[in-house]
């Protein structure tokens, strides 16, 4: 084996781990839905577990980017321990199809059928229709199936450079006494482990053994120790992830470990007895791409036998290596972990801005009801309620940029820009339902009394503001646009309210019915309400511009006037509902 043969090896497996990369990022963004349906079904049941996680493994091609999610989940609290151990499971099985795809460079025949399943006579077309999707189509979709076509072609390709590269080694005596040296199962462990640990990746470390097997030096003496050790390295990535994750988190990549190692350890006995006492043939030959594959599976899947109903054995020892105590890391309800998959934390951005729509919703009602009954008993309720939606804004402020900053689809970053404004409206709503409080404190304080007419108007104003957060609120829940479209017309409807509230305001004042200082109070509840009102529009707003992927508001307002014949009619309707009593 020359030098060159050396440096085209290297650039084929580099190739191989390029496409590999490539191609996983592809299907995660092509099936960002339906990693949102699968983890979605999730339950208590360990069989629906171990499908969740064999379905989300076989679209992402990789059990240790499942097992980081896993860790993610269980750190935000959105799956129990106990739900991840039958994913865990089910992403070893799901992983292995990888194997059965570079099965197909081992294809030799000259049948023209099987001529064309091998990859060096497809590929290439993919690769072309990857490059016109990827070069000259406007739709994310296509974009993604590009990108995913691309990285397969990529990955093929390096596969059989390396294949190509790597049968010289047959003439070295060395090389075939390295694989005789693995023949010993325990040696052969370890030399998966540590690849695969290496490269943090089962598949990508089963794909090299298989073009190391192009040489005919693999038996699979040797290859079956190489396999096992191999479910064993990949562990490393998920036990990196859950460094500074909470103890469930750090239970689940235990395991994620105990089962592969216990697994090895049963499943390696066996091989090691059957393969002293009884001798059999097939060990001796060179082991194919194929039954690489077949060996890959059928340990994945007797392992899964072995341990699935032994789960809650698992669940024990994880809780005996991470025993109770302290807690030294607190579950987050953003675990930058989920970053990897964007679909999944944009999903968990989305429930995140629904807690900080409640407690903005709780504050400002209980500042209302404070302002309707001159009640201060929930003062501190909405003063911690205002500190809640700060926080959520910076988490989530933080959390949405860094996300937009991934690579994800036009849909997905409209989505991002729709949640970053909202997260600001939601904050100032909050702040306005201080203000409120702040200003019947000063009217318990100052005694400051208004009429019963001027009451009477502010309660007409108030009924309105909650009708108009309660539908913001479930278009924002819903991700509604024809909910949304209620908003503006409602808001129009309370701006005029507001208007006439100021002019009789000043018409009271100028008749001494209550002092200055009360009108400035008066003047402040109008400010602080109208404002929440209009955030419930930008709100309303955002939602519709994400649909049509609109960034500019006022368009969206002259477009719906123009364009919506009911926005004048519900506006109507509006203004008649919340009619002022005459003086």
């Amino acid at each position: 084996m020359s030098l060159f043969d050396v440096l085209t090896m290297i650039g084929g497996l580099c190739l191989f781990l390029f496409g590999m990369g490539i191609m996983g990022d592809g299907l995660e963004r092509r099936a960002g839905g339906s990693l949102k349906a699968l983890l979605g079904r999730l339950t208590d049941s360990k069989l629906k577990g171990f499908l969740t996680g064999l379905g989300v493994t076989a679209v992402i091609q990789s059990s240790s980017a499942t097992t980081v999610m896993v860790v993610g989940f269980v750190n935000s609290r959105l799956m129990s321990l106990k739900q991840s151990v039958g994913v865990i499971m089910g992403a070893n099985i799901g992983t292995t199809i990888t194997a059965w795809i570079l099965s197909l460079g081992g294809i030799s025949s000259d049948n023209l059928f099987m001529q064309l399943l091998k990859p060096s006579s497809f590929t290439p077309v993919l690769a072309l229709v990857g490059t016109i999707f990827l070069m000259f189509s406007n739709s994310d979709k296509r974009k993604g199936t590009g990108t995913v076509l691309l990285g397969f072609s990529t990955l093929m390709f390096g596969m059989e450079t390396m294949s190509d590269a790597v049968s010289g080694l047959a003439d070295i005596p060395a090389f075939g006494e390295l694989f005789l040296l693995f023949k010993n199962p325990v040696l052969g462990l370890l030399a998966g482990a540590v690849l695969t640990g290496v490269i943090q990746s089962s598949s990508a470390s089963v794909g090299i053994l298989q073009a190391l097997s192009a040489t005919g030096a693999v038996s699979y003496a040797a290859a079956i120790p190489i396999v096992m050790g191999q479910n064993i390295g990949t562990c490393v990535t998920a036990l990196l992830s859950s460094v500074g994750a909470n103890k469930n988190a750090k239970r689940a990549a235990v395991i994620h470990l105990s089962f592969n190692v216990i697994g090895s350890i049963v499943w390696l006995s066996l091989f090691t007895l059957t393969s002293q006492f009884l001798r059999p043939a097939v060990l001796d030959r060179a082991a194919s791409y194929m039954g690489i594959a077949v060996c890959h599976s059928a340990f994945n899947i007797l392992c899964t036998i072995l341990l699935l109903p032994l789960s809650s054995l698992l669940e024990r020892l994880a809780y005996l290596v991470v025993p109770e105590g302290e807690e030294t890391a607190r579950a987050v309800e953003l675990d930058e972990r989920l970053l990897a998959t964007p679909s999944i934390a944009l999903a968990q951005c989305r429930s995140v801005v629904m807690k900080m729509a409640s407690e903005t919703v709780s504050g400002i009602r209980m500042s209302l009801h404070a302002l309707a009954c001159r009640d201060l008993s929930s003062a501190e309720k909405i003063r911690t309620a205002e500190k809640n939606v700060d926080h959520y804004e910076d988490i989530l402020g933080t959390y949405l940029t860094k996300l937009g900053r991934a690579q994800i689809s036009d849909d997905d970053s409209s989505e991002v820009s729709m949640l970053l404004k909202v997260i600001g409206d939601l904050e100032r709503i909050s702040d306005h339902s201080v203000n409120v409080l702040e200003s019947v404190e000063e009217m318990y304080e100052k005694k400051i009394v208004f009429s019963d007419s001027a009451k009477q108007e502010m309660a007409v104003l108030c009924d309105a503001l909650a009708e108009v957060l309660e539908i913001t609120m479930d278009a924002l829940r819903r991700n509604d646009c024809e909910a949304a479209a209620t908003v503006e017309p409602l808001e129009q409807a309370i701006d005029h309210l507001r208007t006439v509230l100021r002019n009789r305001h000043i018409a009271r004042l100028k008749r001494g019915e209550y002092s200055v200082e009360a009108g400035f109070v008066w003047s402040d509840l109008l400010t602080d309400l109208e404002r929440t009102s209009d955030h419930c529009s930008n709100i309303a707003l955002s939602i519709i511009d994400a649909r049509f992927h609109n960034m500019n508001a006022h368009r969206s307002v002259h477009n719906m006037k123009e364009g919506d014949s009911s926005f004048f009619e519900r506006l109507e309707q509006y203004a008649r509902k919340y009619a002022l009593p005459r003086e």
